[in-house]
């Protein structure tokens, strides 16, 4: 009897670990602080949640689309952590403001500083970046990020989806582009990029809110799985010492 309740026990806290240890169910990804208009400019937001319990996200790189270059790509300064700003020769000149420029970023690379820096087990974190102008011949821009862990360990978000096909283990960062606004204003000044950015905060809180209140509903989806696991095993129990007695 002591047997088949320790078998029991043991297959239900299997199931959990199983369940809690499964891989992560959010990944790198970006979103634009309101909408990311072809043409214009937009303040947008690379989420990079630390998907481990045993270390912390010590630097993320990012890489621009090389077949859409922007020409204006300005990151945020953040407390605890050193930006480096990577350009590279366009092998199209672009125009901006009437300029023509021969060089455009290619890379923000974001590292820790201090020793117990970074994104700690159990957290994520926004790295802004202002860029422009975007596109108008694309409805969206692919980057690929590479995540590096204080343990060495190192997770490359590079992976394109593949229309129809399953979304792959380590998707590239997508950012969606809406149409251009009606009034064909496509650019827009450093004062405007700001404004825009202060009126979405708002809207960015709102959206962590968001995040908070799904992740509460994936960990009670959790326990109940867990729980009902738990209902079967006793019952199975409760039913052979009836059928011993």
């Amino acid at each position: 009897m002591k047997a088949s309740r320790l078998a029991a026990t043991g297959a239900v806290a299997a199931t959990a670990v199983v369940i809690l240890s499964s891989p992560a169910f959010a990944h790198v990804s970006v979103q634009a602080e309101g909408t990311a208009a072809k043409g214009g400019y937009a303040v947008v937001d690379f989420k990079v949640p630390n998907e481990r319990d045993n270390a912390s996200t010590t630097k993320l790189e990012v890489t621009l689309p090389a077949d859409h270059p922007l020409a204006s790509v300005m990151p945020e300064p953040m407390p605890g952590w050193k930006i480096e700003v990577t350009k590279s020769k366009l092998a199209k000149p672009l125009t901006l403001h009437g300029e023509q420029i021969t060089e455009a970023v290619s890379k923000v690379t974001w590292t820790a500083t201090g020793k117990d820096g970074g994104i700690r087990p159990g957290y994520f974190e926004k790295f802004p970046v202002s860029v422009g102008a975007l596109p108008e011949d694309a409805d969206e821009l692919v980057f690929k990020a590479v995540q590096t862990y204080s343990n060495k360990e190192v997770v490359r978000w590079i992976e394109v989806q593949e229309d129809g096909a399953e979304e792959p283990e380590t998707p590239a960062p997508v950012l969606a582009l809406s149409a251009a606004s009606e009034n064909g204003h496509h650019g827009s000044t450093a004062a405007e990029e700001a404004d825009a950015k202060t009126e979405n905060a708002a809207a960015s809180t709102g959206s962590e809110d968001g995040d908070s209140s799904d992740t509460t509903a994936r960990v009670l989806g959790v326990v109940g799985i867990v729980v009902g696991a738990l209902g079967v095993a006793y019952g199975v129990l409760a039913g052979r010492r009836r059928s011993d007695a």
